[in-house]
């Protein structure tokens, strides 16, 4: 048994928290002795998560003709992919969606928009009466992932029973422009903000297997343990014909595996969710993900992307002997009928509500006050 592991991992199940330093150790592991950092992350787990794992589920309600170059993302308009064009699901084709998600044990339910941020008008009469409805209903958790917020939508999605909302950093501060070049991290970071200002629990995480560096991987995650996120998604890249990053070779399943135990370190008692790619660079250790300290994964299909079945994702977690919890805070109710958004920000070329750090300042006195 590796000393150094195990001391640290003694050391987070003692309630304290591992430092920069103590994690960039933890990187160092290697060979035989991942099976060390494995074993602790399982104990970290269990011991601040018990043994129920958690699934979650997204719809991409409008899919494609995105504005924003993410080298990474089949729906960028600048990138020649499968994506043709821009698609939308129909309200009830959405609803249909959330109501199977509940039924296969989805904590969570996100619907998710293409682009950089949602308009007043997708917000007031597209997408707020499906989030109340989802709601509502109380058979999953309301989540949205719509890009860019500003306070004002924030506040919005809040007033219609949302209670969480999905916002990738995606990478660190430092490699970030290699990914991304449209929008800048600051705004990303500023929609963090702003949703746990709106009293949003916040799940933000990133894409692993870009071409960053393990001190990339460092920052990014413990950037999101200094913002405070509820949930961390672990997304693997799965590299997308006609993407910039279409040759980007796959990590290895035991790189990805290490990765998750890392973050297990660093976070003991934030839900830890493996999410994309984890069908494609995992392969046959898919299960290994509890054991290396997840808690969470995602079920059905991503974004543009096919996952598993359900059934074959529910057959793993019993084989494994532990069991699934299903979402239980029942209804939401609205704030009002219908919520409507006090203002709007509008900016950038295509005159939709964002953000800039230098337009509007972030009340940070409101920040304090909810936390």
């Amino acid at each position: 048994m590796l000393e150094s592991v195990r001391n640290l991992a003694e050391k987070v199940i003692g309630g304290e928290l591992i430092s920069r330093v103590d994690a960039a150790a933890l990187t160092a592991v290697s060979s035989d002795d991942v099976y060390d950092l494995f074993y602790w992350a399982n104990k970290i787990r269990i011991h601040f998560k018990g043994r129920n794992i958690r699934f979650c589920a997204i719809v991409a309600a409008k899919v494609g003709g995105c504005s924003e170059d993410c080298k990474f993302c089949a729906q960028s308009s600048h990138y020649q992919t499968a994506i043709a064009g821009q698609n939308k699901l129909t309200d009830q084709q959405v609803i249909d969606s959330a109501l199977h998600a509940g039924a296969v044990g989805a904590d969570s339910f996100g619907i998710v928009n293409s682009g950089r941020g949602p308009t007043r008008n997708e917000l007031e009469n597209w997408l707020g009466p499906m989030l109340q409805k989802i709601a509502t209903e109380g058979k999953t958790r309301a989540c949205a992932t719509l890009g860019a917020l500003t306070p004002e939508t924030a506040q919005f999605l809040y007033d219609n029973g949302v209670r969480r909302v999905n916002h990738n950093l995606e990478t660190s501060e430092n490699f970030y422009p290699e990914i991304v070049s449209t929008h800048p991290y600051s705004e990303r970071l500023n929609t963090l903000r702003v949703a746990k200002a709106a009293g949003l629990s916040l799940c933000s995480g990133g894409i692993f297997g870009m071409g960053e560096k393990w001190s990339d991987r460092l920052d990014m995650i413990f950037a999101l343990r200094d913002i405070g996120v509820d949930v961390m998604p672990v997304n693997f890249l799965n590299a997308i014909p006609g993407t910039p990053l279409e040759n980007q070779p796959k990590l290895p399943p035991m790189e990805c595996l290490k990765i998750i135990s890392i973050c297990r370190f660093i976070y003991p008692t934030v839900e830890l969710k493996v999410a994309g790619g984890r069908e494609v660079c995992l392969r046959d250790l898919q299960s290994w993900i509890f054991f290396a300290g997840a808690d969470s994964t995602m079920i059905g299909n991503y974004l543009t992307t096919y996952g598993r079945s359900p059934e074959l994702d529910h057959q793993m977690v019993r084989d494994l002997g532990l069991d699934w919890q299903s979402y239980e805070q029942g209804p939401v109710q609205p704030a009002a009928a219908k919520p409507l958004l006090s203002r709007v920000s509008h900016t950038g070329k295509f005159n939709i509500p964002i953000l800039h750090e230098a337009e509007v300042a972030v009340d940070q006195e409101l920040i304090s006050a909810r936390n």
